[in-house]
This record gives structure tokens, C-alpha cells and sequence, in this order.
């Protein structure tokens, strides 16, 4: 998982990719490709 402070670049890497906030943390999440998660942070 990489360790960003903005994700809006992360975002688009790949287009199943999703921005979701869980306890206060903003997370790039992906289903289909794992490699593309991010935090940040």
C-alpha cells in the first residue's frame, strides 16, 4: 500500500479504482487489481 498525501494522481492509475473514507482515513481502494491501493496520509 502506498502512502500519499494527495490520491487524486492514484485515482486515476486505474479505472476500477475508488476513494473511500473508513475512521477518518481517506483509502484508494481496487477490487480488481490490489496492487493500486493507497492511503492517505
Amino acid at each position: 500500500m502506498k502512502v500519499r498525501s494527495s490520491l487524486k494522481s492514484l485515482k486515476s492509475r486505474h479505472r476500477d479504482c475508488k476513494i473511500v473514507r473508513r475512521k477518518g482515513v481517506v483509502y484508494v481502494i481496487n477490487k480488481t487489481d490490489p496492487r493500486f491501493k493507497a492511503k492517505q496520509g
